[in-house]
Parts: structure tokens; sequence; C-alpha cells
């Protein structure tokens, strides 16, 4: 897709009734998604991350046959399927991060991640573990990615196939954790507002906050909705939309788009709609990026700087991901070896996996 080419012109706009579209009041009384590890589950997962370390397996290039997990492994196949095609997400609990390195809970996430998919960049520093930590940063400033803050996030979407948290340390007060299925939020703008819904089924302009390729452009076109084989694929950042207005040579969004992206965020916020989740220490949640939204409302942090507010994030593309519009892999992002959402990968930049926010 080019700047030149004329936006998608939808003459059909159709509700998707599938697994992936829910209503957070209907889950939250539900336990099929809040998975408890036993007794067990856990002695292997310990066991695991043991043995990875001992033999000095890398972090960066580890895969699942690093990574054994005999009993475990076999819930997590169907896990990655419920993720992948089902309600899009799934918080695993039980792990004790609290009794736990820091070094541990990485080779635990990045263990368990790796009998998802492949780990890909966050950043253009090449990080395929990050950090979820307040840094202190401005998140007016075009540079400054939301997760470096302790502000209110909106609903967005991350990049690969599957974002992964772990909460090493939840904040004094706040942080928690919405989701909301976007598809949901799709059928619930056709019904209520088809005119947004059509202007958020054509493409508009994501700041690249200054994470560039060689020959790419600063920002990148995307539909927020697009259908593709029976699914809504979403794709929403909206602080990257509104960073992307600073650029001169990107259109000024119109009326129509401004109230679609708050509506859609109304939406997406709506008790109605959302799930919210309260992180406790060692709480695993993994998601869909193509189908659901996630945010985090502000949070007030301890004063102690061992006691603040720390998750550990994993971007992962998955071999048996859903099928995706070409622009996926063109456009947003690039292509893994597998054809997958390969996240934020500059050439040149080695992928790393630091055990402290950088």
């Amino acid at each position: 897709m080019t700047d030149t080419t004329p936006l998608t012109q939808i003459s059909v706009l159709s509700p998707v009734r599938d697994a992936c579209a829910w209503y957070g009041p209907e889950l939250a009384g539900r336990s099929d998604w809040k998975v408890e590890l036993s007794p067990a589950e856990l002695a292997e997962l310990d066991s695991a991350v043991d043995a990875a370390i001992a033999r000095g397996i890398d972090l960066v290039t580890m895969t699942e046959r690093d990574f054994p997990l005999p009993l475990l492994g076999a819930r997590l196949v169907a896990l990655r399927r419920e993720v992948l095609h089902g309600r899009g997400f799934v918080l695993l609990r039980g792990w004790r991060s609290g009794e736990r390195s820091m070094a541990q809970s990485a080779m635990a996430l990045r263990g368990i991640g790796a009998h998802l998919g492949e780990a890909v960049s966050q950043n253009a520093k090449g990080h395929i573990l990050g950090h979820v930590a307040n840094l202190g940063l401005d998140y007016a400033d075009p540079s400054t990615r939301g997760y470096q803050t302790k502000a209110d996030l909106r609903f967005h979407t991350d990049g690969g196939d599957v974002v992964g948290l772990l909460c090493i340390r939840p904040s004094r007060s706040g942080g928690l954790s919405r989701i909301a299925s976007s598809t949901t939020v799709w059928n619930e703008l056709l019904r209520q507002r088809p005119d947004l819904a059509r202007v958020l089924a054509e493409p508009l302009h994501f700041s690249r906050v200054g994470e560039v390729r060689p020959g790419q452009k600063r920002f990148f076109r995307s539909p927020t909705f697009q259908p593709w084989q029976g699914r809504m694929i979403a794709v929403l950042v909206q602080s990257f939309i509104q960073k992307a207005q600073a650029f001169e040579e990107v259109p000024r969004l119109t009326a129509l788009q401004t109230e679609a992206l708050e509506v859609t965020e109304a939406l997406a916020s709506d008790p109605a709609i959302r799930l919210d989740m309260d992180f406790q220490p060692g709480d695993m949640q993994f998601l869909c990026n193509h189908s659901i939204f996630h945010s985090r409302t502000a949070y007030e942090d301890w004063p102690e700087v061992e006691r603040r507010r720390h998750l550990l994030r994993l971007w992962v593309s998955c071999s048996d991901g859903p099928a995706l519009p070409p622009t996926m892999t063109t456009d947003f992002q690039g292509a893994t070896a597998s054809g997958r959402p390969d996240g934020i990968r500059i050439p040149g930049v080695p992928l790393v996996a630091p055990l402290e926010p950088a």
C-alpha cells in the first residue's frame, strides 16, 4: 500500500459472529480463562527454568526444544489455540514471582512463550524481553512509548500475533488491566454508528515513533478494522495516530475520523463490553493482538524503587496464527521466516533480552 493507493471502498459492512466476539460481563463470572497451574505443572516449570539457566540457554535464541514441558506443554497447545482462534486471551496463575529472581521469571515467561511461537522485537533496540515500568518519561514526547510511563493507556493493539505479560510486582494502586473484544467493538460500532464503522474500515496514518526501518516512511497506514477470511483483524494505537498528526505529509484527521476513534474508545471502555483484570504477582496474561484491544488504568507507584510496579513483556509470532491481510507484514510490520508479523525489527540491530528496564 502506498500513499497514492485509493482507500478501500467497502460496499457491505457486516457483523462478525465467532468465538472472538464476547462481552466482559458474560466472562467475568467464569473461570475457564483463569488457568490455575497445578502443583505438578508448577514443579515442572520450576525444573525447566532451573535447568535452562544451568545449561546457559540464551533467552534470545531459545526454542520450545530448549524448554521441555511434557505436562504443561500439552495444556499450552490447547491454550494457544484458544488465544489465536478462540476468545483471544488467557490468564495463567500460580507462578511465585516474589520468590524468584528476575532471571528465573524471565526464563519462565520466555519458556512458556517459546511453546506459543517465536519471540520478536518490541522496539528499535531489538528487545525481545520488554519491561513495563514507569521510567519517569513524558508520554507527550513523540518518541515515548506508553509502557514507559504510569499514565492511563487507551485501548490499543501491539505487534506480533500475541502479547504476553508477567506481573513481577503490581503497583501501590491502579494499573488495572482492561481488555475488550475488538470484534465485539466492531459489531457494536456497526450496529450503533454504521457511518463511523465505514470510516474505520479505511486506512489511518500511524506514527512509527522513530522506530523506522531503512526504506520505510516515518508512518504507516492501516484500517482500524479489516475483515479478512471470516475474521475481523484490528489495528489500533491512538497515541500513534495522534503523534502522526505532527507530520506535515500526513493529512489532518477529519471530524468523522476523530469521532469514530472516540466512539471506539468509549465502546471498548464500556463496562457492558470490557473485562477487567487485577494482576497478582506471578500472573501471566496472553492476548491475541488481532482480536483483543487492551488498556491499563493510570497507577500510583510505591516510593521504594524495589517495590515499584514491574511487568515483563513478550511479543510472539505464531506460525498457526489467523490469516492476515498482506499489509500486516508489509506496511505495518515485516515478516518472520514463516511469514508472520515480526514486530519492530531494525536491520543490523541484534536481538537482546535485558533483565532490567532499558
